[in-house]
């Protein structure tokens, strides 16, 4: 049988039905060709999205292994980590300590008051200018104006520095006391310490 005389226009619904009989080459013909057909089929049905379902799962992969070693070093770490934290609290609960609080504001004007004295100067006014909130603590300014010399002021701002609580000096202006002549110099500072806000809000809320 020449299979180059068969066409496919020449075939019909009856010669399919007949194609138990069909001769051997046309049967190895159809079976070749049905399994091109399933292999391809098979191949873009189900292969494609194997593969596709294979690439999600590789990112994934490549995603939770990235995860995994940061926790790992995290881990790794975490005895540091710990040790960090409590030398930060330990260190940051020693500042908040050198933080007045509402009754010892009070203190801290007179010990402010006292040092200008005790350095020999002229305290011409002592203006405390009230609480500020800032983010996390308050701050509370003082205004000061004092007559002396500059080994004095210098002795006043070593004094302040001195004092148990934190205190900063700001702003600071000297010029001559009497614009004429003289030894003797004005100083214009402004004084701040700092309060932590929950410790005043405690407080406020009593």
């Amino acid at each position: 049988m020449d299979l180059s005389e068969i066409k496919l226009e020449d075939l019909d619904i009856n010669d399919l039905k007949q194609i138990g009989s069909a001769p051997l080459p046309v049967k190895i013909i159809i079976i070749i060709v049905l399994c091109a057909v399933l292999v391809i089929a098979g191949y873009f049905l189900d292969i494609t999205s194997q593969k596709a379902e294979l690439e999600q799962a590789i990112d994934k992969e490549q995603e939770l292994r990235q995860v995994f070693s940061g926790k790992q070093a995290k881990a790794a770490n975490l005895e540091a980590y710990k040790q960090q934290l409590e030398e930060m609290r330990a260190s940051f609960g020693a500042l908040l300590r050198q933080l007045p609080n509402e009754t010892e504001i009070e203190t801290l004007l007179t010990d402010i008051s006292q040092t200008g004295i005790s350095a020999g100067l002229e305290i011409d006014y002592f203006k405390p200018e009230g609480l500020r909130p800032k983010e996390f603590y308050s701050e509370y300014p003082i205004k000061l104006k004092v007559t002396g010399r500059y080994h004095q002021f210098a002795e006043f701002i070593s004094g302040v520095a001195a004092l148990p609580r934190i205190v900063t000096v700001q702003d600071i202006i000297i010029k001559p006391a009497d614009p004429k002549g003289g030894v003797k110099l004005t100083m214009e500072l402004t004084a701040v310490t700092y309060q932590y806000l929950d410790e005043s809000a405690g407080e406020t809320e009593q």
